[in-house]
């Protein structure tokens, strides 16, 4: 009799974009063996960024981001993410940790632990369950810079009404979060990350 296969963990994570008001937030749910790697690509096709800046996490007190040959990760004194699964750093329901993106706007994502699951074999992983409002557009200038922003769009009388809406697109709605256009992304994330550029649609 063959051994039985052991049933593949699953993560469903919260994420929140930290000092948003209204929040901004996605609700995913991973498989424990995929590295923080690949869960950075989900973190990005989730919440709508476009993989333009450099990243990192922060795990009980040690730092992880990709490899980058030339600049270093020891320099940054952050360790290479793509080894490192998720059931190797997450101990268990209710865990935090952060991700943060864009070193200069400075976007913090607060992860937290919310379930651990056993994989449904008729689910394809990693997958968002429900979302919160739009990602806040690149390079707008962080979370001050944001507010700023809406509050630039919702009054017509606002001296950077026109220049701000020509900026950032007639289509951008800030309470959609586009959630069908989420997970046909997520689908697009192998396994294995450490060779993938990412599909900007």
């Amino acid at each position: 009799m063959a051994p039985r296969k052991q049933a593949q963990t699953v993560y469903q994570l919260k994420i929140t974009l930290r000092d948003i008001r209204p929040p901004i937030w996605r609700r995913v749910q991973v498989r424990g063996d995929v590295t923080l790697g690949h869960l950075h690509w989900v973190i990005q096709f989730a919440m709508g960024w476009t993989h333009s800046h450099l990243h990192s996490f922060s795990i009980q007190g040690i730092d992880y981001s990709m490899s980058m040959p030339g600049l270093g990760l020891d320099e940054l004194e952050m360790r290479d993410e793509q080894p490192v699964k998720l059931s190797q750093v997450i101990s268990g329901e209710k865990f935090k940790f952060l991700y943060l993106y864009d070193f200069g706007d400075g976007w913090e994502h607060e992860v937290l632990v919310e379930k651990v699951l056993t994989a449904e074999s008729d689910t394809r992983y990693p997958v968002c369950i429900k979302a919160k409002r739009a990602c806040p557009p690149e390079d707008c200038g962080g979370t001050w810079g944001y507010q700023t922003l809406l509050e630039a769009l919702k009054d017509p009388k606002h001296p950077e009404h026109g220049f701000r809406l020509e900026w950032v697109g007639s289509s951008f709605d800030p309470e959609d979060a586009e959630l069908d256009e989420v997970n046909e992304l997520l689908k697009t994330i192998p396994h294995d990350t450490a060779g993938f550029n990412g599909y900007i649609p």
